[in-house]
This record gives structure tokens, C-alpha cells and sequence, in this order.
């Protein structure tokens, strides 16, 4: 099936005289006719739902559409993107670990990284987005277990180079982990690629409709992690009968694991109204996607034109740093996001965002809605100057999130912002 087709029908086929629209299975628990067959999905929780804090049937259907969207083999959702990020990195990483990732990603992922992932022993080694490869190779140690990054940075719009970064993961025998939260599988498929495991924030594009907030992480299931690198997939696991990871569940090691140490133990796992809601966003995702991005591109170039911006940055511009990428990533557009740098820096980007009418001043972006942030006094509030820097942004930079309004209102609630400035 083609995309749009999938975010209609996959994970979910009615039963005959069952219900067309996928039910909500707002329950803790399920029920069984014996003590023996509870015992057997504690043994393999692949066989049947038990219990909600890590498996529940509509979230469920929820993770077989991303996973077929994404072509990976299984997804687990979470109950944040934060969550998402911080378990595709403890899957692979114990204390004493490292990992590299882009320095380009969104400030809360650098404040995972950087600090709360250092108190629990593991090293983050930042690298530059446009790193070649021997600079990235001189950052691997032996015992980095992973290389992460966005496919389009949040909020610089960075494009990373999937496969320059997978050819050095895999020469070194480790995953790269790529965050496709802004181009959604619509616009880009990382596995495709040569990434191995794929992370969204569904709290974005997703979702589309701010109505609540999750994650979800994608295994890909080609990464061989029986080389050597990973014990904890190959040797028993002692807290879960003795599981061998890559021989009891050899299609999807690296989810299954996931769901059965870190699901189980954190129970970070979405409701199934919210899985509800989130099947709700996803079914229309395809058309939305390309609505989103040909108001974006119209309105980077009207921006452009204006003489009020240092920079318009969006990769779908034919001038842009990142547009051969782009093309080669996201043929189909680049999502609904714009970064700007207003001249007058800090004065001005927030005369602008509060000249806006129609727009919504609001910590959010890929909404039905338009939104606009100031990034460096809010979701990046936290960095320093050299990581602020580091992530492309500065006193001026506003994330310009384009909606499904019309754009001749978007483009004229700018105008008459613009005009006051």
C-alpha cells in the first residue's frame, strides 16, 4: 500500500460485524481463563496484552501503522518523544558507555544527553551535523554503543546526511538512531537509508492537532547486533527468564527488548484513548504533510522578499545550505517549519511574535494551527551560549511553524506584523 492508503488501513482490520473505526481499550488489565496462561505471557509477552503499562490492544494498532509507515518492523510508543529518545539510548547503553550525537537537536534532547544521561554514567560526544566522516570516526571510543541524530534539526533545520552517518555506524559495528519527528515517514524514510532505529516526538506532525503529548521508537530490524558489541542482546537476561534477545525474538531484538526491561521498569507507556487520538492525527498525516509544506515553502520565499530577515531558513529554498540534501532526504517537501533571524535580534523577534494575530505565541510547533517560539528563551533556554550556537540558534532566531490556514491569512497576519516593526 502506498502511504496514504496505510495511514487509513494498516494495524487495524475489522473483524466480520465489528466495529469499522479502531475501538479504545480503556482498560489496566485483561482477563484469562487461567493461572497457566498468565504465566505464559509473563514468558513471552509477544503472545497476548496483560497489562497496560506496557502493552494495551489500541496502542497497539497505533504501533503496527508507524512501523509499517517507517518500514521497520516493530515500534513501541512511549509517553513522551523526551521518553523515546532517553530509551532508544539506554537499550543500548549501560553506565560507563558513550554514544555520539549531532550537536544540532532540540534543546531538551541536549539537556537528556548532555546532563541527566552523565549523572547515570553514560558520555554524549557532540559532533557537528556537517561533520565529514573522518571527524566522526576520530569521536567513536570503544565503547560507543550508537550514533544519534535528527533528520531535520529542531529549530535550525539542519539536514543530516543518513547515510554518511550510518556508513560510519556501521563500519563500527554500532546503530544509527535518527529522530524523523519533522519530516514524519511521509516525507522521509531513515531506514531506507541505512538508519537502524527511527524516533518520534507523535506530540508533533503525528499528532498534528496538539491534543496530546507521546512518542514512539521504530526498530528497523536489519542492525545485527549478535557482533559482538552488544552482550545484553545475545547473553540471557537474568531479570526476564533468561531471555536470549537475538534468539528468542531474532525479527525485532531491539523493540522487544525495550518493551520487556525498559517498558516494564519505567511503564513510560501511552493510554489507549490517547493511542486513540494519535491513530485520529495519523490517518490523516499523508494529506496534511503536503498541505503543511506548500504553505511553508510560499511563505519562507514571501519572507525572503520582505528585506525585514538575516535569514530565512528552510531547506526547500533553492539557495539553501542544506536544498541538494533536502532534495536527496525529502523530495516530497521538508515539513511546515521555518527558522528566522529577524534583523533588530532580540527586540524585534519578540515585536514580531507578539504583532502576530492569527499566529499563536505557544511552546509547540508542527500544529493544524500556526505557531511561532523564541527558542533561545524557551525550549532552548537551558544551553549555554557555545550550545545555543552549536544548535544555529541565536537572540533573533524565531521558529516560524506554518499551519493548514490559508496561507494568503498566514502571509498577511506577517505583513501586518511586520509593519509595526
Amino acid at each position: 500500500m502506498k502511504d496514504n492508503t496505510k495511514c487509513l488501513h494498516s494495524g487495524y482490520t475489522p473483524v466480520n460485524g465489528g466495529p469499522r473505526v479502531m475501538p479504545i481499550y480503556q482498560s489496566t488489565t485483561f482477563r484469562f481463563n487461567s493461572t497457566k496462561e498468565i504465566g505464559d505471557v509473563f514468558d513471552d509477552p509477544t503472545k497476548a496484552h496483560i497489562y497496560s503499562r506496557f502493552t494495551n490492544p489500541t496502542v497497539d494498532v497505533v504501533e503496527k501503522k508507524i512501523a509499517d509507515l517507517e518500514n521497520g518492523v516493530a515500534a513501541m510508543c512511549t509517553s513522551s518523544g523526551q521518553m523515546a529518545s532517553l530509551m532508544s539510548i539506554l537499550n543500548l547503553c549501560n553506565t560507563g558507555d558513550s554514544f555520539i550525537s549531532s550537536s544540532s537537536i532540540y534543546g531538551g534532547t541536549v539537556n537528556l544527553f548532555a546532563f541527566t544521561l552523565k549523572k547515570l554514567g553514560i558520555e554524549c560526544i557532540f559532533v557537528d551535523v556537517d561533520a565529514d566522516e573522518d571527524e566522526i570516526q576520530s569521536k567513536i571510543k570503544p565503547n560507543t554503543k550508537a550514533i544519534f541524530g535528527e533528520t531535520l534539526t529542531n529549530p535550525s533545520l539542519q539536514v543530516l546526511d543518513i547515510e554518511k552517518f550510518a556508513h560510519v555506524a556501521h563500519k563500527n559495528g554500532i546503530p544509527l538512531i535518527v529522530d524523523n519527528t519533522f519530516p514524519t515517514p511521509i516525507l522521509c524514510k531513515p531506514i531506507n537509508h541505512g538508519a537502524d532505529i527511527v524516533i518520534h516526538s507523535t506530540s508533533k506532525y503525528m499528532d498534528g492537532h496538539a491534543l496530546q503529548v507521546g512518542g514512539v521508537i521504530v526498530d528497523g530490524g536489519k542492525f545485527d547486533f549478535t557482533n559482538g558489541n552488544f552482550p545484553d542482546f545475545t547473553e540471557p537476561d537474568e531479570s526476564y527468564h533468561g531471555t536470549v534477545y537475538t534468539k528468542d525474538y531474532a525479527f525485532a531484538p531491539y523493540i522487544i527488548k525495550a518493551r520487556m526491561q525498559l517498558m516494564r521498569d519505567f511503564g513510560a507507556y501511552p493510554s489507549g484513548n490517547s493511542g486513540f487520538l494519535l491513530n485520529l492525527g495519523l490517518e490523516t498525516l499523508a494529506i496534511r504533510m503536503e498541505k503543511y509544506c506548500s504553505n511553508a515553502l510560499k511563505v519562507a520565499e514571501y519572507l525572503k522578499g520582505t528585506g525585514k530577515f538575516e535569514t530565512v531558513n528552510y531547506p526547500g529554498l533553492s539557495d539553501n545550505k542544506y536544498y541538494d540534501l533536502a532534495k536527496k532526504y525529502m523530495p516530497k517537501g521538508q515539513s511546515g517549519v521555518i527558522s528566522l533571524t529577524i534583523k533588530g535580534g532580540y527586540d524585534n523577534a519578540v515585536k514580531f511574535m507578539d504583532g502576530l494575530k492569527m499566529a499563536s505565541n505557544e511552546v509547540h510547533v508542527a500544529d493544524i494551527r500556526t505557531c511561532v517560539l523564541h527558542p533561545a528563551s524557551a525550549t532552548h533556554r537551558q544551553l549555554t551560549e557555545e550550545q545555543l550556537v552549536a544548535c544555529g540558534i541565536n537572540p533573533g532566531t524565531v521558529r516560524f511553524s506554518v499551519g493548514l490556514e490559508d496561507v494568503d491569512d498566514i502571509i498577511a497576519d506577517i505583513e501586518q506584523s511586520l509593519e509595526k516593526i
